[in-house]
């Protein structure tokens, strides 16, 4: 098995084993020109690893704690590189968990996972039943570090989870952001078009993808190969420090991009590997 710090390569992909946190700091500085990732959504499940995000004991630290990864993956960006960003919402809830949704039973969720996920937390006037609005209190984070909140993109999905819910319509959206270091960015608008030709709207229209990965939350490689397009040239290096199943590094590696992969947990580093080097 995979002891943390070591890394796996795989053709123009690396993937680094450890807390991301750690690891960005070898990373030289303005070294990456994009980077496109999703982090553990807060109390939803568990990653299997006593460092993981995604676990504080409150929503506001979830955030202070993305805030700060996102510092270090400043400084590795490019003057004139971008962040693309997908962060989950999450409803507050004073016990009750259904099977699917955000506060749903997942077969890899410990109780303390779900204890904090079904418990309002004391913090932004939150309410039982209250939306937390997770991905804007992370965006607004990262503005109010220094980021730029150049565009938020509305993921709809042709396939969403289902939800037995009666009382509010059924979520089938997820949201993306985007974000530079500095007012003038690399940001390739003729890579990906509307079908008309029309310069892409932020609104994107993906449905689901054949998958037998063992990881619970994988990205849509059409998300990625969008992001990547649109914010990179071929022979750049790609970052993803939540890499999970490995799709960054997988579509990086197709279009000709040199990727860093970061994963806390070895199981999924090696999946990843595997995934990648049978994709090449």
């Amino acid at each position: 098995m995979a002891e943390l710090g070591e890394v796996y390569t795989a053709g123009r992909v690396q993937i680094y084993i450890g807390d991301c946190r750690q690891i960005l700091r070898r990373l030289p500085a303005e070294s990456v020109q994009c980077c496109i990732t999703s982090p553990p959504y807060w109390g939803l499940r568990d990653y299997e690893h006593p460092d993981q995000i995604g676990a504080e004991e409150t929503p506001e630290e979830y955030v202070r704690n993305l805030v700060s990864v996102f510092r270090e993956v400043g400084r590795v960006l490019r003057a004139d590189g971008t962040l693309w960003l997908n962060v989950g919402d999450a409803y507050a809830r004073n016990g009750g968990t259904g099977l699917c949704g955000p506060n749903a039973k997942v077969g890899n969720t410990r109780k303390l996972i779900q204890k904090r996920n079904c418990k309002v937390p004391p913090c932004w006037g939150l309410k039982d039943r209250d939306l937390m609005g997770l991905p804007w209190r992370v965006a607004f984070g990262l503005q109010a570090d220094g980021w730029i909140l150049r565009s938020h993109i509305v993921w709809i999905k042709k396939a969403p989870m289902p939800e037995s819910v009666r009382n509010r319509p059924s979520r089938a959206t997820e949201d993306i952001f985007l974000f530079a270091k500095n007012p003038k960015y690399y940001y390739n608008n003729q890579a990906v078009r509307e079908r008309t030709g029309a310069n892409l709207k932020n609104y994107w229209v993906l449905g689901p993808e054949p998958c037998d990965l063992e990881h619970p939350a994988a990205f849509p490689s059409e998300l990625v190969r969008r992001c990547i397009l649109l914010g990179s040239r071929p022979g750049d290096l790609v970052l993803d420090p939540f890499s999970g199943s490995g799709t960054t590094g997988v579509v990086a590696a197709e279009l000709q991009r040199q990727a860093v992969l970061i994963e806390l947990n070895p199981g999924y580093a090696r999946q990843s590997r595997n995934r990648i080097t049978a994709s090449a």
